[in-house]
Order: structure tokens, then sequence, then C-alpha cells
């Protein structure tokens, strides 16, 4: 017994929505260490289909997104044998937390939350209260499982502080209830940017299709899209600053080919960009291509995604509804 708990593995907790295409950035930043996690970590992955809807959703089309999302995240190596892997609203002890998280989150900490500014300027005929609070249904995602740890982007970081201390507000009043989880920082999590503009992140609402490529294009249309990358004008393959189509270029290749920046200079030493954006489009068409060769065997068995998205959710509903029960009867809830 004492040996187990020695080798208790941490918790990591992580969530994607389904809106539609995923990117290579969402792969390369994200989804390629969810896989890489695996081994060391307990760790309980969702789809984030409750917080999609913040903007509306056609259903027909949000439906195909889910089950597409949920297949290529298999195909990307997600095992259900060693992770959790299930849809956020097949467990409904999330959606019951946030409501009592709510009561627990200042108006004036969700009013500071840049992605509310962002997202409300964007859809600014759709600002509605799921938009402004989700950052308490955040919260509830991380804190029904006890996460140790959360993987997070710099997007996100203003979220986790958030739960962290709605956490400790917890905590602070009914005694530990919630393990207060940190920010896990992968050693390699690459920020992919756009083709097109490399001072953004790579975004399927990019407005210029050529910025983003998704994991589904085809062979073809990812090699068009790396021969039309922005570069520059020195026509010399090195990592510097201000060079930041190149950057972002081999910063891809690095991530798919596990070269070292230096590796990659010497490697086009001499050569010129159109022999780079070719080498970088068909390294990242060999990589993706045995992602799409699984995707569509997923997407042929929905009986077997099935199994593994219910399997999952109630092994996650059985986890979270401890931490549920005990919040509620710390609250003073007659369970």
């Amino acid at each position: 017994m004492e040996n187990q708990t020695a080798e208790r593995k941490k918790v990591i907790f992580s969530a994607i929505q389904p809106s539609g295409t995923i990117t290579l950035g969402n792969y390369l930043g994200a989804l390629k260490n969810w896989v890489a996690l695996q081994d060391d970590f307990d760790c309980i992955f969702a789809l984030a289909d409750l917080h999609t809807i913040t903007v509306r959703q056609e259903p027909a089309k949000f439906r195909r997104n889910i089950l597409e999302a949920y297949a290529l995240l298999l195909a990307c190596g997600i095992d259900v044998n060693k992770s959790l892997f299930f849809m956020q609203s097949h467990v409904h002890t999330h959606a019951e937390l946030a409501w009592i998280l709510n009561c627990y989150t200042q108006f004036g900490e969700l009013s500071r939350m840049t992605q509310f500014k962002d997202k409300s300027a964007k859809h600014a005929d759709n600002i509605n209260a799921g938009l402004f609070t989700y950052p308490a249904l955040m919260a509830a995602d991380i804190l029904l499982y006890q996460a140790d740890l959360v993987p997070v982007g710099a997007d996100q970081k203003q979220h986790l502080e958030l739960t962290r201390n709605i956490a400790e507000r917890f905590n602070g009043l009914y005694s530990p209830t919630f393990v207060v989880p940190d920010a896990y920082i992968p050693k390699n999590g690459a920020r992919i940017m756009s083709l097109q503009d490399p001072t953004k992140k790579m975004s399927k609402s990019d407005e210029n299709a050529n910025g983003c490529i998704a994991l589904l294009d085809k062979p073809e249309d990812i090699m068009r899209k790396f021969k039309r990358a922005v570069t520059d004008s020195d026509a010399c393959v090195r990592y510097a600053e201000g060079k930041d189509g190149v950057n972002n270029l081999m910063g891809i290749y690095s991530a798919v080919t596990g070269r070292s920046f230096d590796e990659i200079e010497r490697e086009f030493d001499g050569k010129g960009y159109g022999d780079f954006k070719a080498a970088v489009g068909e390294a990242v068409v060999e990589h993706l291509r045995p992602i799409q060769e699984r995707y569509a065997d997923y997407s042929k068995n929905k009986d077997y995604l099935e199994q593994c998205y219910r399997a999952s959710a109630e092994k996650a509903l059985a986890i979270s509804l401890r931490t549920l029960r005990k919040v509620m009867k710390k609250i003073g809830y007659i369970l």
C-alpha cells in the first residue's frame, strides 16, 4: 500500500473544443504533447462541447464536428486504455459544479478576463451570460478531477489563475476540498503561427485559407500552402529576430522531424527558400499520413467510437461525483 502511494501518478486534465477544424497548430502546440503525457501521468481528456455553445452552432454540423474531433484525437494517439477521453456533456457533474463555482466567483474577476473581451468583440450580436461565466465551467472541469496539473498555452494562463483563486477561496471557507492545480508547461511546446501572417497564431478562423493547415488537409493542399508560405528577402534558412516566417517554418520542421534548429540550418545551408518550404511541406505530409489513415478507419467504426466515449464518461462520472458530493456536503446540501 505504501508503495502504491509513493508511485501515485499526478493527474493532468486538459480539454479542447470540437468547434470545427483541428489545425496543425492545435496538434503541435497541444495534442502531440497530450499523447506524450499518457505514460507518465493519469490523463483525463475531454471534448469541451459545453464550452462550444457560447458561440451559436448549427446542430447537424456541431454533431458531426464532435464525432470528427473524437475520432481525430484517437487517431493522433490518445489511448483510452491509458487515459480517460470523453465528451464533457456526457458527464453531468461538470455543469452542476460550474453552477456552484459561479457562486464563488466574483463578477469583477470574470469581467477582467481578456478572452471574454476578445470574444465579445468578435461576436457582438451574441454576448451571452455563458460567454461571461464560462471560466467557472473551466474551473469545474479541472477541479472535479483533483487535477495536479493543467497544460496551458499563453491564452489560458489567466483562466488557470482564476481556477486557482476559486479553489483557494473555497478551501479557505470550508477546509481543504480541491487540489490547487499548477500549470504544466511542456518542454517542447511549439507555438505555430499562420503561414500567411507569422505574427499571428495559426487559427481555423484565419481569413486567408492559405495561412492554416488542417490535420485532414489533402497532401497536395498542404504542399501548396507551404509553397505559398510567407518568408523574407534574406533567402537564408536561419533562426533570427525579424525572420518570423522562416522561424515559424523552422519550428514546424523541428516539431515534426525532431531536428534542432542548428541541424536545420546546416541541412539547408546554401539552399533557397523554395527547397526549404518543399521539405517542410513533405515532412508535414509524412507526419500526418498515419494520423489521416487511422482517422479514416475510426470514422468507419462509429460503434467503436461510442464504446470508447461512453466507457470513459462512465469512469469520469464516478471520479467527479466524489468531488461534487464532497463540495455539496461542505456547503450544507442534504445528500
